[in-house]
């Protein structure tokens, strides 16, 4: 099982000098090769209520103990000095499950009270599983969230028990009724297609997202699963993807120069034969993270829930602010540290260039995704 980095420390000052010798002097997050992240994905926890067999084993896995967390204050003033020193304009909270974070309103207020250098509000959204979001629903849209992206793998319940281990198919499709119905939006549904499993369910899930008003996202599965159990031969491509959709609708691709940072490549999507001036029924996306990566224009930075600064989803190195903050350091030091973090980016991330994937080409983060925040 991964185990989870208990660092030591944080870098001094003549170490931040070091590792940042030759970055062009930008208050930004910048890295060597030119991009500039201003997305932040924060995970607010490593636990999560389901057991989604591609990314943890039955019994779940060894959560952190609840004082090696960021307390709430933390984690928004972490969040405060990414926008108000570094350029950050949208914050995305993730977990394991987000919504098992009691405080999560609260954070969410915060964030969305904070202003971007042109003085816009920050964009705040979440990645959920969906349970329980059909309570808190109302509450989140009031504490400014904008967007939510829901995971759900199959509109089949017995799938979903199979997939999950937990019988909640029910609960997850009332929670995202509930965030649309509180104006939360666009509402984003997350699947991935595992062969043999669902990966028969793809126009099936275009469908219901269309008559619904919902956009759907379908996920390559990526090597970051805690069992270690991912193969490249197992894995359901994007090409397949659309290849399957194409048998139900037609597709257009958008694009791509409009994609920006973007992890997904999106079609718009009209019924088989319809008349290609006409407008179109919706959108859909599909995330090529293995087979198409999009590391080219990458915008991101990622907070763990223990206060771990990851430039890179696949990054092998953390750098840690979480002692920084309780070491009593200022919120200028703690950017000029998270700046010399990105700094060490590396252009991209290796995933799909070699064959195994534990090949030098890749290395496997030492954190499952639950861990590292989705």
């Amino acid at each position: 099982m991964p185990a989870v980095r208990r660092p030591s420390g944080a870098p001094g000052a003549g170490a931040v000098a070091r590792a940042t010798a030759g970055r062009p002097a930008v208050p930004g997050l910048v890295d060597p090769s030119g991009r500039t992240a201003v997305d932040l994905r924060v995970s607010l926890t490593d636990r999560c209520n389901l057991r989604c067999g591609y990314c943890m084993p039955p019994e779940g896995l060894d959560w952190m103990p609840a004082g090696e967390l960021l307390d709430d204050d933390e984690v928004v003033r972490l969040v405060r000095v990414a926008v108000e020193h570094l350029g950050v304009t949208e914050v995305r909270y993730t977990g394991g499950e987000p919504l098992l974070r009691r405080g999560l309103e609260r954070v969410v207020a915060a964030t969305t009270a904070l202003r971007t250098a042109d003085g816009r509000a920050v964009e705040a959204s979440m990645t959920t599983n969906a349970l329980g979001l059909d309570k808190r629903a109302a509450a989140l849209a009031a504490a400014g969230l904008r967007r939510i992206n829901v995971s759900l793998d199959t509109l089949r319940p017995e799938r979903f028990a199979a997939i999950t281990r937990r019988d909640r198919h029910a609960d997850v499709l009332a929670g995202v009724a509930a965030a649309a119905a509180a104006g939360i939006g666009p509402v984003k549904v997350n699947a991935v297609l595992l062969p043999g499993v669902n990966d028969d369910e793809a126009p099936e899930l275009l469908a219901w997202a269309l008559a619904a008003g919902y956009e759907l996202r379908v996920i390559e599965q990526m090597p970051i699963d805690a069992q270690g159990a991912w193969s490249r031969e197992g894995l359901v491509t994007a090409d397949d993807v659309v290849a399957s959709l194409r048998t139900a609708f037609d597709l257009e691709d958008d694009d791509p120069a409009a994609r920006g940072g973007a992890p997904a490549q999106t079609y718009r999507v009209r019924a088989r034969g319809a008349d290609p001036t006409s407008a179109p029924l919706g959108r859909v996306g599909v995330i090529a993270s293995v087979t198409r990566p999009f590391c080219e224009a990458c915008d991101r930075t990622r907070l763990t829930a223990d206060g771990q600064v990851r430039s890179c989803l696949f990054s092998t190195s953390e750098t840690d602010l979480r002692a920084l903050l309780r070491g009593g350091a200022s919120d200028d030091e703690v950017a000029d540290v998270w700046r010399a973090a990105m700094w060490g980016k590396a252009p991209a991330h290796g995933v799909g260039e070699a064959e195994p994937v534990t090949a030098s080409g890749f290395a496997r983060p030492s954190r499952s995704m639950s861990a590292i925040g989705g």
